[in-house]
């Protein structure tokens, strides 16, 4: 696959968007974690693991097909970028070789069901408490598979940016996607808040129960069999505001009292906690951890400066991002969005068909995909002499060299040509030139496939179609540069279209009577035979002259054959007349009309392609004028 093609940077959005969405379900797990206030217990919540992890399924068959694409997805070399696009490596074997050597490993790390695994397979096989495996083992998974997923978006993002120019079209849709990151870290932060809570009771019924025999560790965490410690641990870890705290027996929340004191932790009912522990995130993000009172545990305070300093940088990188894309501080894209609404409305305006406002909407987007916005003339045209001529020639030599015509050019030649060559783009089905118009430049392909065809000024009958690919070149405008007393441009004998995207360099037609000048000191029949044999007027008249020399051939030999037999049969019936043949008078009359017949035919047939051979000559086109290599320059 071309990851060019629209249908693949269409996939390739889509699997960004979702895998942002990817870091807002991976949390739930942390919610399964509940605890019972009547047994002094942990538990679970199945209906949230259930829910969870078909959530987190349906995300990672996301994740699989877009692997599945890497392996198909062909890539451009980065030392054929010298010019547009570059060229596309379609072979499989170094496609996947470069995807497992890059985000193979990623990738993988990122789809592994080990969530999953924890919640339906490990915690119900488990001897110890199920609640305890659960909380332990799932805080650190999520948190292990969070980065390679956090680090899997950035170059997602680089490929969207590179192909298709933008991740959204309109800015506020590119506002809406930076809010929704600022929201999708308070809701990862309020889910860490939910669990950590749910520690710090955990530990503050590990402590109490220490002190107090006969209370079992084990039944903290709720069993079947029903046993709890609730007798034991009936009026430990009371819930006091930290500010009230004066007693340094009592056990302190700090910033995780709310969350108990709340209830949430308690609570089965999703919305309810989610939508509680999500505006704790937000409004302490947007606080920047200022209201945070923080115990003397080591984590808590971790947690607390990790929450201080995100969002500190989130909301700088909300505010930046915010202004960018509503203020429009990125210029050039904006730039392009002004450009292209100011198309729309003119192709409204003036109620153009579809079919052409298709063909200008694909140019412009070919346009922006290639040069980004950037004016390549004007930007080389400000810098020095020398700068701009080295830049030239890196852009434009290696791939001259490609084209046969101008292999026997010196590297002085070269350079002047590199000068004055011109960068152009044609999308698919674009007509480069049309018979019967002037021919005011030539293009020399670099990639792309077009389509050359001629009717011989629209004789009837007459018709001739060339292929042309990268090393071609049309617009044969070499022999009209070398007549020092041409004026008017020649009137084009051919319809040149491009059938794929095309790159390519134009040679204008006054930069070619400069080039051509230089080359009327060659005298070379080198030179002349390579044009002939690489110019598709020159190949036209031959294919048509050795079809009218095949004709000619074909005649005379017919007639030689008619007089042949003419000759054998004359020879036969004299032969029998003289050696007294016996055959009776009517199969010798038979015998004579059968042959006088036979030749009569054999003369109409030869007369009807006799006829027809003028015919073909007028079909011939004129012979292409030659290059003319003086020895004296003039």
């Amino acid at each position: 696959m071309n990851p060019n093609d629209s249908y693949l940077q269409n996939w390739n959005k889509i699997f960004l968007l979702l895998s942002v969405v990817a870091l807002a379900f991976d949390p739930l797990f942390f919610y399964i974690p509940v605890v019972n206030p009547v047994r002094f217990c942990l538990n679970l919540d199945n209906k949230l693991e259930a829910i969870a992890c078909v959530f987190r399924t349906f995300i990672d068959a996301f994740y699989v097909v877009h692997m599945l694409f890497q392996f198909h997805t062909g890539f451009i070399a980065p030392s054929s970028r010298g010019f547009g696009r570059g060229e596309l490596n379609q072979n499989p074997k170094e496609i996947a070789i470069r995807y497992l050597s890059s985000y193979f490993l990623i990738d993988l790390l990122s789809i592994l069901p080990i969530p999953q695994v924890v919640v339906l397979a490990i915690v119900p096989r488990m001897r110890i408490p199920a609640s305890l495996v659960a909380k332990e083992l799932l805080k650190w998974v999520i948190f292990c598979q969070y980065v390679p997923r956090i680090a899997r978006i950035y170059p997602l993002f680089k490929e969207v940016t590179r192909t298709s120019g933008l991740v959204t079209e309109t800015a506020w849709a590119g506002a809406a996607l930076n809010l929704f990151l600022y929201m999708l870290a308070s809701h990862v932060f309020g889910s860490f808040w939910y669990l950590i809570s749910i520690e710090r009771k955990d530990r503050c019924w590990r402590e109490a129960c220490a002190k107090i025999d006969g209370c079992r560790h084990e039944k903290l965490y709720c069993s079947p069999t029903g046993e709890d410690n609730r007798q034991f641990l009936k009026g430990s870890c009371p819930l006091i505001d930290p500010e009230e705290i004066s007693n340094s027996t009592v056990f302190n929340f700090g910033i995780f009292a709310d969350a108990l004191q709340s209830g949430v932790v308690e609570s089965r009912d999703f919305p309810k906690k989610f939508f509680y522990c999500f505006w704790w995130g937000l409004r302490n993000l947007s606080a920047l951890g200022q209201n945070l009172k923080t115990s003397a545990f080591e984590g808590e305070i971790i947690f607390a400066i990790v929450i201080c300093v995100s969002g500190l940088v989130l909301f700088a990188l909300l505010i930046g991002n915010m202004q960018k894309y509503l203020q429009s501080t990125t210029v050039r894209v904006e730039e392009m969005r002004v450009k292209r609404r100011d198309a729309e409305q003119w192709m409204s305006h003036r109620m153009l068909p579809d079919d052409l406002r298709k063909r200008i909407r694909k140019y412009e987007q070919y346009k922006w995909q290639e040069t980004k916005g950037v004016e390549e003339e004007a930007l080389l045209s400000s810098l020095p002499k020398d700068l701009r001529k080295d830049i030239k020639r890196h852009l434009c030599l290696n791939l001259l060299k490609k084209v046969p015509w101008f292999q026997a050019m010196d590297d002085r030649l070269l350079d002047a040509l590199c000068a004055r060559l011109k960068t152009v783009l044609y999308t698919e089905n674009s007509y480069i030139v049309r018979e019967g118009e002037p021919v005011e430049d030539m293009l020399f392909i670099m990639r792309g496939n077009l389509i050359s065809t001629t009717t011989y000024g629209g004789k009837t009958g007459f018709f001739n179609s060339v292929r042309l690919v990268a090393g071609d070149f049309c617009g044969d405008l070499l022999t009209w540069a070398l007549d020092p007393l041409s004026s008017q441009f020649p009137i084009s004998s051919r319809t040149v279209q491009a059938l794929t995207e095309v790159e390519g360099f134009v040679l204008s037609a006054d930069d070619l009577k400069f080039v051509a000048t230089q080359y009327r000191r060659l005298h070379s029949k080198q030179l002349r035979h390579m044009f002939r044999f690489y110019s598709v007027q020159w190949q036209t008249w031959a294919a048509c002259f050795i079809q009218a020399a095949w004709k000619r051939h074909c005649r005379r030999k017919l007639s030689k054959a008619l007089r042949e037999e003419e000759s054998k049969l004359h020879n036969t019936l004299q032969n029998d007349d003289s050696g007294g043949n016996k055959l009776n008078l009517g199969a010798a009359i038979y015998a004579s009309r059968f042959a006088s017949h036979a030749l009569r035919n054999l003369r109409a047939n030869a007369a009807a392609r006799n006829s027809r051979f003028p015919h073909m000559l007028s079909l011939l086109p004129q012979k292409p004028a030659d290059p003319e290599f003086p020895m004296d320059g003039t």
